[in-house]
């Protein structure tokens, strides 16, 4: 696999706030990457570098392209959807199809009609008259049809009903991607994306605290529940976190010894927002 995103010493500053603290990334091609951090931490700031929003300093490599020198390039080959509301309320379906054919080199309008043809939209709907959930099947019909090499969700369901959260990332699965393809989404949802990611990234306080496969995640991370008489047991191994339960103690630990472990208690693989939660303990003091 190659890299289409190369990030070496990528750094952003707000007058004397660090918003990306020498930041090193690399993002293969065919991956669906997680990239979380708490609201400040920088994650929309890197996004938007990368897609040559923002001025930065360091070395970005996107698609092989430079995002400050080479925007117009890459935007043929990148889609991006910051919220489904983003659409104007005017609109109607046929001119959102309309606007984005004679923009986006890389649109598809039969591909596009053929995915509307299954919901109830027709072309004379404006925004203003759809639900949420018909709004969310506009915006996937208008982004599955371009055949972009990288797709950016900065929390594209954002104020959606779980139902149209589920429908969402569905759709984004069986209908768009492949291996030819990047998905790189961010989201406070975290327990909604978990089951579509390959890769998990952390960032905090404009740094990565977090990088790796979701398969070295569950390799390198466990809970193991404990009954109140093996808790200071479990505490002399040096978890990375521990929380309380129907009476019992849970505790995260990196990189331990699962036999060990094993004798303390049930074992179980931590969730997403869990090891969100130990990782950035401290960060909303």
């Amino acid at each position: 696999m190659s890299a289409v995103i190369q990030a070496r010493k990528l750094g952003k500053r707000y007058g004397s706030q660090v918003a990306l603290d020498a930041v090193d990334l690399d993002i293969e091609s065919g991956r669906i990457v997680g990239f979380i951090g708490p609201n400040g931490a920088g994650k929309t700031t890197a996004l938007k570098a990368m897609l040559g929003l923002s001025e930065y300093e360091g070395e970005l490599r996107v698609l092989g392209l430079d995002p400050r020198r080479q925007r117009r390039e890459l935007m043929e080959q990148v889609c991006f959807i910051a919220d489904v509301a983003v659409l104007p309320r005017w609109i109607r379906v046929g001119e959102a199809i309309d606007f984005v054919a004679g923009v986006h080199p890389r649109f598809s309008r039969a591909k596009c009609e053929a995915f509307l043809a299954r919901t109830k939209l027709k072309p004379t709907m404006r925004v203003r008259e759809m639900s949420k959930g018909m709004i969310v099947q506009l915006h996937l019909a208008l982004v599955m049809a371009i055949d972009a090499r990288i797709l950016v969700l900065d929390e594209p369901t954002l104020g959606l009903d779980i139902l149209y959260r589920k429908t969402f990332y569905e759709a984004l699965l069986s209908d768009y991607f492949d291996e030819d393809k990047t998905i790189i989404v961010t989201t406070h949802q975290v327990e909604e994306i978990e089951h579509i990611l390959t890769d998990l990234v952390f960032i905090r306080d404009g740094r990565i605290v977090l990088n790796a496969t979701m398969d070295a995640v569950a390799e390198r991370y466990v809970e193991v529940m404990v009954n109140p008489d093996r808790a200071d047991a479990a505490r002399a191994l040096g978890p990375i976190n521990e929380r309380q339960i129907f009476g019992k103690s849970i505790f995260l630990f990196d990189g331990a010894d699962r036999t060990r472990l094993a004798t303390l208690g049930e074992l179980h693989k931590p969730s997403i927002a869990d090891l969100f939660v130990a990782t950035m303990k401290g960060t909303y003091a």
